[in-house]
């Protein structure tokens, strides 16, 4: 039967796992860019104006805020595909001039 004990496990180290990084590093813009930013916006905002809507009880208040919503979430997809995400040219580019920020 094995020691099991604390004293025995504290004595007698196990060996640890290697670790397996990424082989690039991370983008430095950590999310930071235009099409996360308007993103955001639109959907916090259009969000407040549905709860608003919910509020005062104005179901109209309420089905513009989530048109707002999902004409936020398409804007910020079109932002993306158009450069400005993550990972972008457009991005790439800014970051560049900026000295990686």
């Amino acid at each position: 039967m094995a020691d099991n004990t604390l004293a025995h496990r504290a004595q007698n180290a196990t060996t640890t796992e290697t670790m397996h990084l990424p082989p690039t590093a991370a983008p430095t813009n950590h999310g930071k860019t235009l099409a996360a930013w308007v993103t955001t916006y639109t959907v916090v905002i259009a969000f407040t104006i549905a709860g608003l809507g919910v509020l005062f009880a104005m179901v109209w208040l309420f089905w513009l805020g989530m048109a707002l919503v999902v004409a936020g979430l398409v804007t910020g997809k079109v932002l993306q595909a158009s450069g400005h995400g993550q990972g972008g040219d457009k991005t790439r580019a800014r970051q560049a001039r900026t000295g990686g920020h």
